[in-house]
């Protein structure tokens, strides 16, 4: 069984003292960096000068400065840049302002497991990854709960790793919730596989195949949306609030007899061997090398080339119709 730390099992006492630099200012460098300040304790904010975040921080009323200066102030180094910034910024900032003793944290093990970053052997490597976006982070939080987080060390230098670790989790909010205990390795390659094989891929390719299938069937376009995709959240929340077969509970006896019956149908067990192919290429560092090697040669056009397609594709024209008729006057 994994550990699970409570709110009342972790002190922020270890921390209190320590200056924590929250490295970028995005969804959960924004929540996080809040969290922990209204936690009290001691929060840097470093940034690129003068980018459309810096204000931001500011008026939040973060100390702001740039990332070398906060590295330099810092006892910890918190790094919340996007994954494929983090070796460039880590080489010209980071590293020139590490010492013995100070700590490296992150909320995503990418860059130490696929050894981006080669930490010195006489730091702290950290991680507290929230288990839900920034938004979520900081709503929680502010209800008085939090947003449950996976905790790990990577390298224990002073000893005192975790308490570094779960004082953060606490500063956040996760504690309240509770925090489990994994490793780097398996934070990485569990994450990459549930956002491609279900939560993001698997469910996005899911949704546009029962879409093409309704249409190509003759039905409504504007109705086979409704189904496959606008009703889809209902089922997720009942899920998540109630679990899998609480869900089966709370729907009809025609859903879930049919739901029962043909969705193994479905997604059967050929599905599930291509998703251990999937799993064996983020495990093998195949996919590592291939996102790499495709951002590095095409930047954002590494995705946005995928994302156009389905720009195009009936169901965000119809879907974007939809939205407005039910979101009337929101952005996309």
């Amino acid at each position: 069984m994994a550990k699970i730390w409570k709110d009342s099992d972790v002190s922020l006492d270890p921390i209190k003292d320590q200056t924590i630099a929250v490295l970028g200012y995005g969804i959960q460098g924004n929540a996080q960096a809040n969290n922990l300040k209204d936690s009290g304790l001691k929060v840097v904010v470093g940034l690129k000068q003068g980018g459309e975040s810096w204000k931001k921080a500011q008026g939040d009323g973060h100390k702001v400065m740039t990332i070398s200066e906060a590295c330099k102030t810092a006892d910890i180094i918190y790094v919340l840049i996007p994954d494929m910034l983090q070796a460039k910024v880590y080489r010209e900032e980071i590293e020139p302002n590490l010492s013995a003793g100070k700590a490296l944290s992150f909320s995503h093990g990418a860059a130490i497991h696929w050894q981006w970053i080669k930490a010195p052997n006489n730091v702290d490597v950290i991680m507290v990854a929230p288990k839900g976006p920034g938004s979520k982070v900081r709503e929680t939080y502010l209800e008085g709960f939090g947003t449950p987080s996976i905790v790990a060390v990577y390298q224990d230098y002073t000893k005192k790793a975790w308490d570094r670790t779960l004082g953060i989790a606490k500063g956040i909010g996760s504690t309240r919730a509770g925090v489990i205990q994994t490793t780097f390795q398996e934070e990485v390659e569990t994450d990459w596989f549930g956002e491609q094989a279900d939560l993001c891929g698997g469910c996005a390719s899911m949704i546009i195949n029962a879409f093409e299938t309704l249409v190509e069937a003759g039905y409504q376009p504007e109705i086979a949306y409704f189904e496959v995709l606008h009703e889809l959240k209902l089922i997720v929340d009942m899920i998540q609030r109630y679990g899998i077969n609480g869900m089966w509970r709370r729907v009809s006896e025609t859903a879930r007899y049919g739901g029962l019956t043909r969705g193994p149908v479905v997604m059967n067990k050929d599905v599930k061997d291509k998703m251990k192919k999937v799993l064996k290429k983020i495990q093998d560092g195949t996919f590592n090398q291939e996102w790499v090697s495709d951002y590095q040669k095409n930047g954002k056009n590494a995705f946005d080339r995928y994302m156009k397609e389905i720009d195009a594709h009936q169901i965000e024209q119809v879907g974007k119709k939809m939205r407005q008729m039910m979101w009337p006057g929101s952005k996309e």
